[in-house]
């Protein structure tokens, strides 16, 4: 039987720049049955499309025990790698966070650094580093290299000047490389000069988002990424198909 630690040693290989990881977002056992019978080495479980499906709100509307109650269920239901987005980390410890996915069978997370729990401010480059720093401490103490994908929301949020924010940004998750990511997430839709700049200039494998209906996963590659999700676009598009199905029987 595979153990926690060799599947997450076998996620982090999946990790290749110019060579990326198709990683869909999921949010039930339902999805990520689906995912695995198409035959997708892995799933990541997003933050936004996990709460619509309990009836809350993204940006920490629903609480660490209630995410770690439905991917218990995906981590029972496929025997793919999992990695959970746990925003901020709800206003807990790193030890916590870490225990708990480990005992729910996640191999992988993605941190980010806008503070839900308080108003929503950007913590400061070192601070994000050092709460990177202290999951990878806690992972590794617990015998489980936890895939860490360190995000920024920069470029997402807009936050401040345009002209610099490319360098802002890959100083940032420079810090965060430092302290133990495996993975960096400049989260947005990037033109290609922009994600290739990303990707030659970061020290390690890049995230990027893509809409599953229009994402090439050519032009990723190129470009030097190493890992593809969707964040709430998978669910969104089912939803489309879904209201048109239903539109027919009103």
């Amino acid at each position: 039987m595979t153990t926690l630690s060799e599947k997450a040693a076998a996620f982090l290989e999946l990790h290749r720049p110019g060579d990326p990881v198709i990683l869909p977002t999921v949010w039930d056992a339902w999805s990520a049955r689906l995912v695995e019978q198409a035959g997708f080495a892995g799933v990541t479980v997003g933050s936004h499309p996990l709460a619509d499906s309990l009836g809350r709100s993204d940006g920490e509307g629903m609480s660490f025990a209630e995410a770690l109650g439905r991917v218990r269920e995906i981590t029972a239901a496929v025997q793919i790698p999992v990695s959970l987005d746990i925003e901020s980390g709800y206003g807990l410890e790193p030890k916590q966070l870490v225990d708990g996915l480990i005992e729910a069978g996640v191999v992988g997370l993605n941190i980010e650094d806008t503070v839900h729990s308080e108003g929503g401010r950007l913590r400061e480059a070192q601070e994000h580093a050092d709460f990177v720093g202290a999951l990878r401490r806690s992972a590794d103490d617990a015998g489980v290299h936890l895939v860490v994908n360190a995000r920024t929301d920069l470029f997402l949020r807009g936050i401040g000047a345009d002209a610099d924010r490319l360098d802002r940004a890959v100083a940032r998750l420079r810090l965060a490389a430092e302290a133990g990511a495996d993975v960096l997430y400049p989260v947005g839709f990037h033109d290609p000069e922009t994600l290739r700049r990303l990707c030659d200039e970061l020290p390690l494998p890049v995230n990027a988002v893509a809409f599953p209906e229009e994402g090439d996963r050519g032009a990723l590659a190129a470009a030097g990424v190493a890992r593809v999700s969707f964040g709430p676009f998978l669910q969104r598009a089912l939803t489309g198909t879904a209201t048109e199905l239903l539109e027919r029987w009103r």
